[in-house]
């Protein structure tokens, strides 16, 4: 017995010592992957086509009052006296500037003669909004019971019914993708995943993916969120090739993973079999997209403002969206055996406190370009799956209406925007709120009262996505306290 366990102890260190010397990238990838194969909540999935969700989070908060800019004179004469606050304004100008916010023409026109303009960076989605394939969802954030003003807000704040410390970047965060403050570790992206996991086979491991790293948002009961990178699969280091100059070493790493010896150590077992898996699954992967040389290239971004320089170049969310599309090229088909899928990319950059005006703009011009380039791949040959994807956005909170004099500071509610085929756009889904630093739904300098959850917002999604009534109820559980609220569906009928 002793000879024995002393035995498996030395083939075990052997493999760990072994497998350490391939990198750091196999112990947090082998452990992400410990869970994979757990059997879905929903046993047996009937979906018989394909559907896609991708999630845009937009990192730091986004100013959505400058994405979004009510135009109206009574609206802009309220956004002007908020924003034209030296020494750095940043308000947006009407007209006449030469850089002007783009006016839209939604198909249902807004009550009371209101009017509506993107940032002027924002082309690509102005023309994506014209052409139906995007829409806004206006004044969206995380709310536990609907708010309807600001003596409302008081009164519940008193009584502990609002979100858990708002304005928190790590906290809302967790709010906007999990319904729960940060240290919440199940997202609802995860939990939708767990329901239709099953959709998807053997390939069931593919359910919800992160170009962005680790997100609680994909984070489920039993569904574990696979990581890619902009490339594809995250690999295992040196399991083919040379190693440490020895051209066999890479082939023998690979060995180890794969070998099965009854009286090894159940640890070593489990080790080997650990990376095997992710070694296998990255083939697989890696196999089924899109191949490389049929995707367009990622857009080189340059502003449209002819007093900026510099900023221009590839930027990192197009090239997250680039693997998405190959991934949905790959997935959407028949033979993949995969029905639905959960993706997640990230624009980080939005915590504008300061330089706002050059900042802010850069980021929406790669936000709009990227929405642009992603549409266009969806509808090309090699992808094909432009009616099988719903595109939208995210963000912890909006910004404060009132500027501090170079930005704006943490505020809730913002304005999102959905793209899609099955979207109805080139509309405005809801009520832009009355501007002003004390309109009836502001707290804390202009922070917007959301007149829309999140649990609304995600309930839409997860609709569309195959969710039933009875699955809404558990994956969002404060949608039931919202019944009868403002929230009009962002779907076609």
């Amino acid at each position: 017995m002793k000879r024995t366990f002393d035995a498996s102890r030395r083939r075990f260190l052997a493999t760990a010592s072994a497998l350490s010397a391939v990198g750091p990238t196999v112990a947090p990838f082998a452990l992400n992957l410990a869970a994979v194969g757990s059997a879905a909540a929903q046993s047996t999935c009937t979906a018989s086509d394909y559907k896609a969700l991708v999630c845009i989070y937009l990192g730091g908060g986004n100013d959505s009052f400058n994405m979004v800019i009510p135009t109206d004179d009574a609206s802009f004469a309220a956004y002007q006296t908020a924003r034209n606050i030296q020494p750095s304004p940043i308000l947006i100008a009407r007209s006449g500037s030469g850089y002007d916010a783009i006016g839209l023409n939604p198909l249902v026109p807004l009550p009371g003669g209101r009017t509506v303009a993107l940032h002027p960076e924002m082309t690509h989605a102005a023309a994506l909004f014209d052409a139906g394939r995007l829409a806004i969802v206006p004044n969206v954030g995380p709310l536990a019971f609907p708010i309807a003003s600001t003596a409302e807000y008081n009164t519940f704040a008193s009584q502990r019914k609002v979100p858990v410390r708002l304005f928190s970047h790590n906290d809302q965060t967790s709010a906007w993708q999990a319904f729960g403050p940060e240290g919440t570790t199940r997202g609802w992206g995860g939990r939708l995943g767990d329901l239709f996991a099953s959709c998807n086979g053997t390939r069931s491991t593919f359910t919800s993916i992160s170009a962005t790293g680790n997100v609680v948002f994909l984070a489920g009961d039993t569904t574990i969120q696979y990581q890619v990178t902009s490339s594809g699969a995250v690999s295992v280091p040196a399991v083919s090739g040379a190693l440490y100059g020895a051209s066999g070493g890479g082939a023998a790493v690979a060995r180890i993973a794969a070998r099965t010896r009854p009286d090894d150590h159940l640890m070593l077992r489990e080790q080997a079999s650990i990376t095997k898996r992710a070694i296998d699954l990255g083939a697989d992967l890696n196999a089924m997209l899109a191949p490389d040389g049929n995707v367009a290239a990622t857009p080189t971004w340059t502003s449209v403002n002819p007093t900026v320089v510099g900023g221009a170049g590839r930027f990192g969310l197009a090239d997250q969206l680039r693997i998405v599309a190959r991934i949905i090229g790959g997935a959407s088909k028949p033979a993949s055996g995969i029905k639905r899928q959960v993706f997640m990319v990230r624009l980080d950059g939005f915590d504008t406190h300061d330089g706002q005006p050059i900042g802010h703009a850069r980021l929406m011009g790669r936000l709009s370009m990227a929405l642009d380039y992603f549409n266009t791949l969806l509808a090309s040959p090699a992808i094909d799956a432009a009616n099988a994807v719903t595109v939208f956005t995210a963000s912890e909170f909006g910004r404060t209406f009132g500027s501090n004099g170079d930005g704006t500071d943490h505020g809730w509610g913002a304005h999102h925007l959905v793209m899609g085929a099955a979207v109805d756009g080139g509309k405005v889904h809801g009520v832009i709120p009355e501007m002003g630093l004390n309109a009836p739904r502001t707290v804390a300098r202009g922070s917007m009262i959301p007149a829309i959850s999140v649990d609304q917002y995600a309930g839409h999604l997860a609709r569309w996505f195959g969710a039933s009534p009875t699955n809404l109820a558990t994956l969002f559980p404060n949608l039931s306290r919202f019944s009868g609220a403002a929230s009009p569906s962002f779907f076609k009928p």
